[in-house]
């Protein structure tokens, strides 16, 4: 038995956010990351929308890009002290996905961040609160989905919450929030959408379900991601809705190694100064796992399918993966994206030599692999990598030398 999981109501479309004016309760609390939402003025009107509501309302500010536990704590212990019934997240992916750790920890006080990260092994929720997730850019999607990623900096790992009880009751997809994006953030929100939409196509765990949205996302962002990149707001408004579908996909479909490895190489090298954006490390890697599990027969007819849809070249599946690889290769390029590890520079563009030094990889290869396995993503990839496997497709990563394995 399978399951299809998305939030009670998706509002979509320019002047969504206005639908904040419709939730019943007496008390919310806003989460919010940095200065964008208020700067742009729609901290403000969510706030005005939801007090209008008849709510009483408080707003928790500063949460930081890839968010930490300690953060997580500290937001639950302010709803444990206003007690909200709606917990209202806005902005890009990581206040949503904090505020997501926040809303388990206010409704069971006793759970440690350990108890979290056991997949799908959360009680539930609801007892307090209701979720309503209003997105900001156009690439977690983690307003409609049953994931939220929440960083240890004392270990430098990035792990992922994942559990279908986390997943919003409400999603609020407003083109307008998205139009404010600068052009690094688009790029690679962008490349995360497509990862997400072609990691869920090819999933273990994938559905008919899942299938139809992930294929639509693939032809929309095919379409008009890099017009978004260069500023066309039609293509912008299009692509907030295709990553929201491309969410829809892997939320219930699931992901794979791509964003293991992700997940896994994002902050471990902090230490010399630098994270490796989560999107652009997807664009990075996609590559790299499409010909990993290409060698398993179901994966490349799945990869030759994406292919068709794409409109590439291509007399047979083979074919068709060298097209699609070239074809997302080309993206990255269009979009400024390094190619590998070794050509990414702290400022996340490519450059001749960038911010992880060759040794400092080569040393921390055999923990970060061992722990990309563990990762939550890692079960339902095409194909099951050993510690072996798993530090050759990083060592491809790094050096950007093909896959032939």
């Amino acid at each position: 038995m399978q399951r299809f999981t998305n939030p009670r109501d998706i509002f979509h479309g320019k002047g969504a956010l206005e639908a904040l004016k419709t939730l019943e309760g007496k008390r919310a609390i806003i989460c919010v990351g940095g200065g964008s939402m208020k700067r742009f003025g729609f901290l403000e009107r969510a706030e005005n929308y939801l007090k209008e509501a008849g709510m009483e309302v408080t707003i928790f500010e500063g949460i930081e890009s890839d968010p930490s536990v300690d953060t997580v704590m500290r937001g639950a212990a302010v709803m444990q002290e206003f007690e909200p019934d709606w917990i209202v997240a806005i902005g890009g992916g990581s206040p949503i996905d904090a505020a997501k750790a926040m809303w388990i920890k206010y409704e069971y006080p006793e759970t440690t961040f350990e108890d979290m990260c056991k997949i799908f092994g959360l009680p539930k929720l609801r007892t307090k609160a209701h979720f309503c997730a209003v997105s900001s850019t156009s690439g977690t999607a983690t307003e409609v989905t049953a994931f939220s990623i929440i960083t240890d900096y004392e270990k430098g790992i990035k792990y992922p919450i994942a559990d279908f009880e986390i997943t919003p009751d409400v999603a609020i997809v407003d083109p307008d929030l998205a139009e404010t994006m600068p052009k690094k953030l688009v790029a690679h929100t962008g490349m995360d959408a497509l990862t997400h939409a072609v990691e869920a196509y090819v999933s273990t765990a994938r559905s008919d379900f899942t299938d139809a949205m992930a294929i639509h996302a693939i032809e929309m962002i095919q379409r008009d991601l890099v017009d978004s990149y260069n500023e066309d707001m039609t293509a912008r408004d299009n692509m907030h809705i295709a990553q929201c579908l491309a969410g829809v996909a892997f939320s219930s479909g699931l992901l794979g190694i791509v964003h293991s490895m992700a997940h896994k190489t994002g902050a471990v090298f902090a230490d010399y100064g630098a994270h490796i954006i989560h999107g652009a490390a997807n664009a990075m890697y996609l590559p790299k796992v499409i010909a990993y599990n290409a060698r398993d027969l179901v994966a490349k007819q799945r990869y030759g399918v994406i292919a068709d849809y794409m409109h590439l070249d291509g007399a047979n599946d083979d074919e068709k993966v060298a097209a699609l690889i070239e074809y997302i290769r080309g993206l990255n390029d269009k979009l400024n994206i390094p190619h590998g590890i070794k050509f990414y520079g702290a400022d996340s563009y490519p450059t001749e030599q960038g911010f992880v030094p060759e040794e400092v990889f080569l040393e921390r290869l055999p923990e970060i692999a061992k722990n990309a396995i563990l990762d939550a993503c890692t079960g339902s990839n095409p194909r099951q990598p050993d510690q072996a496997e798993m530090e050759a497709v990083l060592k491809c990563a790094y050096y950007d030398t093909e896959v032939d394995f």
